[in-house]
């Protein structure tokens, strides 16, 4: 076994597609952390995610906090800054998007369980100690959660988009392995 240089890496990268890719926003409600907002953005780029969106207080680059978490991801993810949040879920609902909240509510679903279909889906992920914003609940189609099993009951808001992302990864990746066209 050998480990592959920088430059191999970003070949194999290059000559894949990811099954998330223009099917898949990330959006980010509220979060303080610069560094989680960079941390996301890194994840977004890993999973070939092409659109972040960032709204309410959450900080948008050019930020050297967002660069150093994100280490330069921010400059190959589009990102957008929306100021009507409602709106917004809006329009996706016109153009398709199923509208999922990656929060811990009273009827939401295991991620692991939750049942993929070949719709495309903006996954919106709340405020490090509040969650999703009420404003917001009413208006998903649904919430997804991450099953825990210890004492505290949440997980830093960037590792929980890394979770939530490689679950959708593997959902997608698995629907196109059941006979649908490839993601090219």
């Amino acid at each position: 076994m050998k480990k592959l240089t920088t430059k191999q890496i970003l070949q194999r990268n290059r000559e894949r597609t990811s099954p998330l890719q223009g099917r898949f926003i990330l959006w980010l409600h509220d979060i303080r952390s610069l560094h989680n907002v960079g941390a996301a953005f890194r994840c977004a780029d890993a999973f070939g995610i092409k659109e972040l969106w960032l709204s309410g207080f959450t900080p948008v680059p050019p930020r050297p906090e967002i660069t150093k978490t994100a280490i330069g991801a921010e400059e190959h993810v589009e990102w957008k800054k929306i100021e009507n949040e409602i709106e917004a879920i809006h329009y996706l609902k016109e153009q398709g998007y199923e509208i999922l909240g990656l929060e811990q509510t009273d009827n939401s679903t295991p991620l692991h369980n939750y049942p993929i279909s070949s719709n495309s889906i903006c996954l919106i992920l709340g405020n490090e100690v509040t969650g999703i914003d009420k404003s917001l609940l009413g208006s998903l189609d649904g919430a997804v959660e991450i099953p825990q099993f210890g004492m505290k009951h949440s997980l830093n808001v960037s590792v929980a988009a890394g979770i939530a992302l490689y679950a959708f990864f593997d959902k997608f990746r698995t629907l196109d392995r059941r006979g649908n066209p490839p993601l090219d």
